[in-house]
């Protein structure tokens, strides 16, 4: 393998990981660099700027979800033929669960297993030479977590940034960069995070602006050369998802975006093909399919766009009489027999099972979860467990009168009950499958 590989780390979550990753990957991509982008733990969203940045597929490694031999699988795949591979932390650098050493969803854990330094990104308004402390934690804390070097975000003016990179030289930590304070830099956010690449009218202008703050701010050619060769054993795909199906009918569009990389890439990998159709364009999908996957996305945002799309109820209908469909998160709400949006104001769904689903009586859902299915599903055969994750404001106003699809635990293994609704060939849950357990 040729590639070399960087984390971008951070004490904690507004950093400006994000900003900093998306700007060093297009401004390499803009020196010939062929690199890409990876992102630790379970987020949707940062993958697909790291898509828009570089032109090249971004890809969720995830420590606590998968298997270690999947994890250097999707690693290996994700740095082939690249040279330069940048891996974005989510949180903090050693924010994870309780759970086996290397499995707890932190980036510390790649930095560990992989042997992949660290550039510690530094929000430092609000203080100058405590940030010399921080860092001085950072590099301490952990003997197998190498941390390469400092930049420094968010300072106020040169004298800030003097203090700042003086404090951290003297513990003996190169400073390879410092951006100066500057709202433009932000990334817009709603009610699951940022707004997502494909969505942002002038997405590729923004990128280009970090890119330029990125070359003007950091010295690029010392980050190149902290990152180091990225020396990962063979992995197997054998924890992936299986495929649902040979001809996968895919909803795909503003409402329906949340299929994670890894899923859709390992999918084709096995054979199978991706056959997308778009529900808010009121399609309905291929009946040649084998069977229809509705992912997460923002439904509660086109609800109404949904409940007049005719030819996708009936559609849908049609299908789900003899072949199986999956709904994940948003996807199940659309599922269900009505969806509440933020406004009180009650839609019309598929009514494929008997929920109801509301946005305006909020409640956030965060974390990971353990799914043991109680029959087949396209998610798995029953008795299984998948691992995954569960992120989302909306809520089970009426519960319905399915069965339930599965019996979910938290990542520390703790009963949480029943999960989802299964009828006849039609199953889903809130819950977003990454890896089978």
């Amino acid at each position: 393998m040729s590639a070399r590989a960087l984390i971008i780390g951070a004490p904690r979550s507004g950093s400006g990981k994000t900003s900093v990753t998306i700007g060093l990957l297009r401004a390499f991509a803009r020196r010939g660099v062929k690199v890409r982008g990876a992102k630790t733990g379970p987020d949707f969203i940062d993958p697909g700027f790291h898509e828009a940045a570089t032109g090249l597929p971004g890809l969720n490694l995830d420590s606590w979800a998968m298997e270690p031999d999947l994890l250097r699988h999707l690693a290996r795949a994700q740095a082939q033929d690249a040279e330069l591979l940048l891996i974005e932390s989510a949180m903090g650098l050693f924010d994870g669960i309780r759970s086996d050493r290397n499995r707890t969803g932190a980036a510390s854990d790649l930095a560990r297993q992989f042997g992949v330094p660290v550039l510690l990104v530094l929000d430092v308004s609000g203080q100058s030479q405590t940030a010399a402390a921080v860092a001085y934690g950072f590099a301490h804390y952990d003997s197998q977590v190498k941390i390469a070097g400092c930049v420094l975000n968010r300072a106020g003016s040169e004298r800030h940034r003097s203090l700042c990179s003086e404090a951290i030289a003297e513990i003996g930590l190169p400073v390879l960069g410092t951006v100066l304070r500057d709202p433009n830099l932000g990334l817009p956010e709603r009610h699951l995070g940022l707004v997502q690449a494909s969505e942002h009218p002038e997405m590729n202008a923004h990128i280009d602006r970090l890119a330029d703050a990125m070359e003007a701010a950091l010295d690029l050619d010392a980050i190149f050369e902290a990152a180091q060769p990225f020396d990962v054993a063979q992995g197997t795909p054998a924890h992936a998802l299986a495929p649902p199906g040979q001809r996968i009918a895919l909803a795909q569009d503003a409402a329906f975006t949340f299929l994670y990389p890894h899923l859709g890439r390992h999918w084709q990998d096995a054979g199978a093909e991706l056959v997308p159709f778009s529900p808010l364009a009121n399609e309905s999908p291929p009946q040649d399919c084998d069977v229809c996957w509705l992912p997460g996305g923002y439904p509660e945002l086109h609800a109404g766009a949904l409940a007049a799309a005719e030819n996708f109820r009936s559609g849908m209908q049609r299908f789900a009489e003899v072949k199986p469909v999956h709904g994940e998160c948003g996807g199940y709400m659309v599922l269900g027999e009505a969806l509440e949006d933020a406004e009180g104001e009650m839609h019309r769904m598929t009514g494929l099972l008997s929920h109801q689903t509301s946005f305006a009586k909020r409640k956030m859902n965060l974390g990971y979860r353990q799914a043991t299915l109680l029959a087949d599903s396209p998610l798995g055969r029953k008795g299984e467990t998948i691992r995954g994750h569960e992120f989302h404001y909306a809520r089970v106003i009426a519960p319905g009168t399915d069965e339930p699809l599965a019996t979910i635990a938290d990542g520390l293994g703790k009963e949480i009950g029943f999960s989802g609704g299964r009828r006849g060939h039609v199953s889903g849950s809130f819950f977003h499958a990454i890896a089978r357990g």
